[in-house]
């Protein structure tokens, strides 16, 4: 029984001793690992990407130095286009410091048993070194700075077509800015970052983009200036203008204002004055004899008023309507003719054969013989197409030499007019050449009273000579005859 107790109590310590020295063997075992791990990293470390497993200081150096020396720099274009630069072309290399040092410092090592498991990423702060002329060159030498890559950005900007202009969008083009991305690339190396990508902040920019709002006012008042349609009616046929001649009238300032030339404007008036004015134009004119004379001078026509028709011009087309009117006429006639606008009521004076006739609507209404001006005593009626500017009952004609009192006066020129003469007892024939007036249209008095009453005042007057006459007094000139012949300029 003793035998057995001490053999058990001899077991007991034996096992005790066992345990003990197991205890010992294992705080060695992980004393000595923890020793290791001071001066190695734990297994699954990695470094910015490089592993450095189970390494020391120097070793992790090393790696990392590899890793340094093969380092790639990329540069990407907002269209896409890659380039790299690789590591020794710009001389880059680690430059060793205590960053991996302290990394293991901050490592316990005595937890290395719950350490060796997982994967461990630590941030280094790489040191390194380059040659920043030599990144700058290469940074110059890529395929995106070169000549026959670079687009430069073009303008917006407004282009006349043959309706009108419209808007060419700007280019944006690739030019690059060659210091902006030499600085983003050093700033980006120093960093260490692998990878550039270049925004709009360092290309080339339209000055005039798509969306300027100066250039699309512009392009806004163009075409509301384009727009505007103005139908005349004028003349036989009429006369429109529009955006074909209109378009013509504009140009572009620097700043895109637009400018309606003035002066094209008043071009455009003087060519409507020159086609549609009939004022002393000269008109084949069919007489009571049935045939054709050339008739000239007077104040009788059409006449546009340059000014006001210019300035309401001005303002129809910046309008943007269409618009119907006549143009702005300081004097009018009958008919709406550029070739014959005398119509079909008119007074016709045959100076020749000292005959009047009055026509309405066609209609012979009146005639009778006359006595007119004397051209021997250079007081020969004024010949031209006037028209009726005024009708006065009893008045008194008043000459250097002279005062007549008449019932009837009818003034179709300067101072000149149908009147009775009561002195007279006949007309007609040949007396204006020895007795003639002193311009005036004598006429019966019954002849005259009837006119008086049923001429309007503008109807048209037509006098002419049948054979070449030389007309020099004042009222001829004043009056524009066709046939005033101003002898000092002769002279």
């Amino acid at each position: 029984m003793r035998k057995q107790k001490s053999a058990a109590k001899s077991a007991l310590m034996i096992m005790s001793i066992l345990l003990c020295f197991l205890l010992i063997v294992l705080l060695v075992c992980y004393l000595v690992t923890a020793s290791y791990y001071a001066e190695h990293f734990f297994p699954g470390t990695v470094l910015n990407g490089v592993s450095v497993d189970k390494m020391t200081v120097e070793e992790a150096e090393d790696k990392v130095a590899q890793e340094v020396a093969d380092y790639i720099f990329s540069i990407e274009t907002r269209d896409g286009d890659k380039y790299q630069i690789i590591g020794p072309d710009i001389d880059y290399t680690y430059v060793p410091g205590t960053e991996i040092h302290d990394l293991l410092e901050e490592q316990d090592e005595y937890k290395w048993i719950s350490g060796r498991k997982g994967k461990k990423e630590l941030d280094l702060e790489v040191s390194a070194a380059y040659n920043v002329q030599k990144l700058d060159k290469m940074v110059a030498q890529l395929p995106c700075f070169q000549e026959d890559y670079i687009n430069e950005p073009k303008d917006a900007y407004l282009r006349e077509t043959d309706s009108g202009y419209e808007l060419v969008k700007a280019e944006q083009g690739n030019q690059i800015r060659l210091e902006d991305v030499r600085k983003l690339a050093r700033d980006a190396v120093d960093m260490g970052e692998e990878k550039l990508v270049l925004t709009d902040d360092v290309y080339e920019e339209p000055k005039v983009k798509s969306n300027d709002k100066k250039l699309k006012k512009a392009l806004k008042n163009i075409n509301s200036y384009l727009h505007t349609t103005i139908k005349y009616d004028v003349g036989e046929n009429g006369e429109v203008l529009d955006s074909t001649r209109i378009k013509d009238w504009i140009t572009i300032g620097a700043d895109y204002s637009v400018i309606l030339d003035e002066s094209k404007v008043v071009g455009y008036v003087q060519y409507l004055a020159s086609k549609y004015n009939t004022y002393g134009d000269v008109r084949v004119f069919k007489t009571s004899l049935g045939d054709k004379v050339k008739i000239g001078g007077g104040d009788y026509g059409w006449v546009i008023d340059k000014e006001k028709e210019k300035n309401q011009l001005l303002t129809e087309i910046r309008s943007g309507k269409t618009i119907k009117r006549e143009p702005i006429f300081n004097q009018t006639a009958e008919v709406k003719s550029e070739t014959y606008d005398i119509g079909n009521t008119y007074v016709e004076i045959d100076y020749t054969n000292q005959h009047m006739y009055f026509y309405e609507k066609g209609k012979l209404k009146l005639e009778t013989d006359v006595v007119t001006g004397n051209v021997n005593r250079n007081n020969g009626s004024p010949d031209g197409v006037y028209k009726i500017v005024y009708k006065e009952r009893d008045a008194t004609l008043v000459g250097e030499n002279y005062a007549s009192d008449v019932k009837y006066f009818m003034v179709f020129a300067y101072n000149v007019g149908f009147h009775d003469a009561s002195w007279r007892n006949e007309f007609g024939e040949e007396i204006y050449k020895a007795s003639g007036s002193h311009g005036c249209i004598n006429m019966p008095e019954d002849k005259a009273e009837k006119l008086f009453q049923i001429l309007p005042t503008g109807t048209p007057v037509i006098a002419y000579y049948r054979e070449p006459v030389e007309l020099t007094a004042e009222n001829a000139k004043i009056s524009n005859a066709y046939s005033y012949v101003n002898k000092e300029e002769e002279q």
